[in-house]
């Protein structure tokens, strides 16, 4: 989001020389004043066009359809994908097949959506094998870190916290109490998680770095 297609091919030389080739390709959110996602110019509506836009360059070939005269490293990449279904998706069968199409245009692997249900991911991961998706599908955990993310989670990222999980917050008075409450969901998250063979574990680290460090003492 932000940028059109020219300044995202200035961005993939920019990495491309400095040795950086493994990606994470997202399309990104809407904006806070937007309704609905709206593209920066000439940008891409979804991911999938963003993809396309990789494979493109990977086979030397820029936005305007002239050739690269030196081609380096080509890009691999992972895409996200939503256990709970995107929120733009009108069903969760619509949004599995978005996200076959986008392992079938090259994505090398999936990160989740931040979710607080392990039973969740695992019919998910279930649901797309089932589909035909053979990619690693990499669970994303972000800890719950304050009071005011019981009302903010759900409604931002679009995942439900399970009730075990918000009555245990509701019982906290305070900030540092929710964030042991989290530290002790996610460990017993991730253990499982882990015990279930998951090719690895993505952390969302923003407002949660300390929480993580003292997740990942316990857990590895």
């Amino acid at each position: 989001s932000g940028f059109t297609q020219e300044e995202t091919e200035y961005v993939l030389l920019d990495l491309q020389f400095l040795g950086i080739t493994d990606l994470l390709v997202l399309r990104g959110d809407k904006a806070k004043h937007e309704t609905v996602f709206t593209p920066e110019g000439d940008g891409h509506h979804h991911a999938l066009d963003l993809q396309q836009q990789i494979n493109n360059f990977n086979k030397g070939i820029f936005v305007d359809g002239s050739e690269m005269k030196v081609t380096n490293t080509p890009f691999s990449y992972g895409v996200a994908c939503y256990p709970e279904k995107h929120e733009e998706a009108p069903n969760p069968e619509a949004d599995l097949a978005v996200l076959k199409q986008k392992a079938d245009m090259g994505a090398a692997y999936a990160v989740t959506q931040l979710f607080y249900d392990n039973a969740k991911y695992f019919d998910f991961v279930d649901r797309a094998r089932g589909a035909g998706i053979t990619i690693p599908i990499i669970p994303g955990i972000k800890p719950f870190a304050k009071l005011s993310q019981l009302s903010v989670v759900p409604k931002t990222f679009h995942c439900d916290l399970p009730q075990d999980l918000a009555l245990e917050i509701r019982k906290c008075k305070t900030d540092e109490e929710a964030k042991q409450v989290g530290i002790e969901w996610t460990v017993e998250q991730c253990r499982e998680l882990i015990g279930h063979g998951v090719p690895s574990i993505h952390f969302y680290t923003v407002s949660a770095v300390d929480s993580i460090r003292e997740i990942a003492r316990q857990i590895y």
